[in-house]
């Protein structure tokens, strides 16, 4: 019996030399996929993973020599190509992800702290796609060393099919050709302008301060102790931002003005401004929710991955190890939460999932 995730894994080149497969690829990538989802984070746990539910995994798997060994989990899933288990990971994403027109896909990096290689100046930087909507990761690309996320987000971007959505990027990628990159994809941009674009921060501060139609969103939100506002405002019609400003498609320019107060605290007042260009045309509350959504890859894929899989004390670092573990850890974190039956979080999930095999059976959709 196959998953539809397990449908895929032939698409993947098998680095093994013939003689020495005593294990199917598809039997080892889906035990280490169960293993995490189960709680393991390393190798060995993965082998101990197999050998304490060998009777479970015999009723879907072929497992002709047993368990894998823990050595054989390392040396395939360090061997396996990572660039063509991205685009598995990807393929099989789009199969079960129905994006909506006008949803947010969030794009940002992160950095795997626990994965830096020896005699490596930087860390591993992996560069992923959120959908806001669907709560789910789509794909992910490595930086290259000495790089950075401005030559791997155009690289993310071509291997999504994301027409009809809105790109939400932070200001380090902020590049015309970016832009031009998202419309030519039949999508929309809402991109933070920072200090990295002189000019055309400067632009945007003075259309806001001396226009004179601007309209305006205010939010408010109460909890942990603080009060705050959210003050976003849109403009449409441009004075300082020439027509010709090589942007493509550029229709709005945006601030979020944000001021937070803390209750029953000694702690001062707390006001930022943010900018933010877009090929959107749309009313200021619509911006409120979109800025909103991005941070969403923040809090429900870079926080979960680091506090429920451990993501930034991972130490694998052979060969391809790191950027195929990251693939596992996402395509564990969207199985889970693409199973929802079961109303928690995800580590009451993966707890579940280790002692209950009918539960797990509805996680993999068996």
């Amino acid at each position: 019996m196959t998953t539809k995730l397990t449908s895929f894994f032939g698409q993947i080149t098998d680095p093994r030399r013939d003689l020495s497969k005593l294990h199917s690829l598809n039997d080892i990538l889906l035990i280490g996929i169960l293993a995490v989802i189960s709680g393991a984070d390393t190798w060995n746990a993965m082998e101990d993973y197999g050998v304490a539910k060998e009777e479970f995994l015999r009723k879907f798997l072929e497992l002709p020599n047993g368990i894998p060994s823990h050595d054989t989990f390392n040396r395939v899933f360090s061997s396996i190509d990572s660039e063509e288990f991205e685009q598995v990971f990807v393929q099989w994403v789009s199969s079960i992800a129905k994006l909506s027109k006008g949803e947010i896909i969030a794009i940002d990096g992160k950095t795997l702290r626990g994965a830096k290689e020896h005699g490596k100046k930087s860390p591993v930087h992996m560069v992923s796609a959120w959908a806001s909507q669907n709560n789910m990761v789509l794909g992910q690309v490595k930086t290259e060393e000495k790089s950075n996320e401005i030559t791997a987000i155009p690289k993310l971007l071509e291997t999504l099919e994301l027409e009809g959505c809105v790109i939400t990027i932070d200001a380090m990628g902020t590049q015309k050709e970016i832009a031009e990159k998202i419309v030519d994809n039949k999508a929309d941009y809402v991109l933070a302008v920072k200090a990295n674009q002189p000019g055309l921060l400067e632009n945007i501060q003075d259309e806001f301060r001396f226009a004179k139609q601007i309209e305006t969103d205010i939010d408010e939100s109460f909890g942990h102790g603080r009060i705050e506002k959210r003050i976003c405002s849109v403009i449409t019609d441009f004075q300082f931002i020439e027509p010709n400003n090589k942007w493509k498609k550029l229709k709005s320019i945006v601030k979020i003005e944000s001021i937070r107060e803390f209750k029953n605290s000694e702690k001062e007042t707390e006001k930022s401004i943010r900018y933010y260009i877009s090929s959107v045309e749309n009313e200021a509350s619509w911006f409120q929710q979109a800025i909103r959504s991005h941070w969403g890859i923040e809090n429900r894929l870079h926080w979960i991955l680091d506090v429920a899989f451990s993501e930034d004390n991972s130490r694998k670092r052979i060969k391809n190890a790191t950027q195929n573990y990251s693939i596992v850890l996402k395509i564990a974190l969207n199985l889970l939460k693409n199973e929802k039956s079961f109303k928690a979080g995800i580590k009451r999930k993966r707890l579940k999932a280790a002692w209950d095999d009918d539960y797990m059976r509805k996680v993999l959709n068996l």
